[in-house]
């Protein structure tokens, strides 16, 4: 089966999602954000952007973790941002997610998966649904380090482009740490969206973006090139993810 591609978006779109009004899940282990609706969370109007279907930002505590559970049909892809996490799967991987590592799980018709903070201190993440173009595929696993640049870094694309993380759906994943003051352009394809999601920092527009605000730590802006063409990073630098989704 074959999912039929979202409709062409309209000339200028924003959508803005503060960091502060995600969906919060607490335990005694886990400390998660939620940009979209997800678990006991739900919101009709909050339901994902495009293929895009969930970023969770999990801190999760030395020795604790998600214990096996399953998967079907959704493109994984975990940014490990500080710590680590071992992840083992129904495939036969046991490999540890370190910061500064991207992986991406293709759960296809069906993988079974654990991930455990087994490192010293607490670990973050930001953890990544999209759907895929096909369902019913063959599950597959990957992870790999980034060097990430002042410019934007390809980490994930549907043709594993310039050694990124190849993934079945209709999206490319940039990650960029620019420095106070530098000008990110946002070359996205044309017909497509973006969404933008900030790590650490601050970003403004640079040039047109009318009605779009600053951004700060864990804020989400979805767009389309016609509302934003660049962003200028504050006064201590940024650390951000670019999303093109068709």
């Amino acid at each position: 089966m074959t999912r039929v591609p979202s409709p062409t978006p309209r000339a200028a779109e924003l959508v803005v999602r503060p960091g502060s009004e995600r969906f919060h899940s607490r335990l005694d282990w886990l400390d998660s954000r939620h940009s979209f609706s997800f678990a006991d969370h739900h919101d009709p109007a909050r339901m994902g952007y495009g293929p895009l279907r969930v970023i969770n930002e999990d801190v999760i505590a030395a020795g604790r973790g998600f214990g096996l559970h399953p998967h079907r049909d959704m493109e994984i892809i975990t940014v490990m941002v500080a710590g680590e996490i071992s992840h083992r799967d129904s495939l036969g991987h046991r490999q540890v997610l370190r910061a500064g590592e991207v992986q991406r799980m293709s759960a296809g018709r069906g993988i079974v998966h654990s991930e455990m903070n087994d490192g010293p201190g607490d670990c973050r993440l930001l953890q990544i649904w999209i759907e895929p173009q096909r369902l019913g595929q063959e599950p597959g696993y990957e992870q790999k380090p980034f060097a990430i640049a002042a410019s934007w870094t390809l980490l994930a694309d549907p043709d594993g482009a310039d050694g990124a993380l190849r993934i079945g759906a209709a999206a490319r994943l940039w990650r960029a740490r620019p420095t106070a003051g530098q000008v990110l352009p946002l070359q996205l394809a044309a017909g497509s969206r973006g969404w933008l999601q900030l790590i650490v920092g601050t970003v403004s527009p640079a040039g047109p973006g009318e009605g779009v605000p600053p951004l700060a730590a864990g804020d989400g802006l979805g767009f389309t090139p016609a509302g934003l063409t660049s962003l200028q990073a504050g006064a201590e630098g940024a650390d951000l993810l670019l999303f093109e989704l068709g």
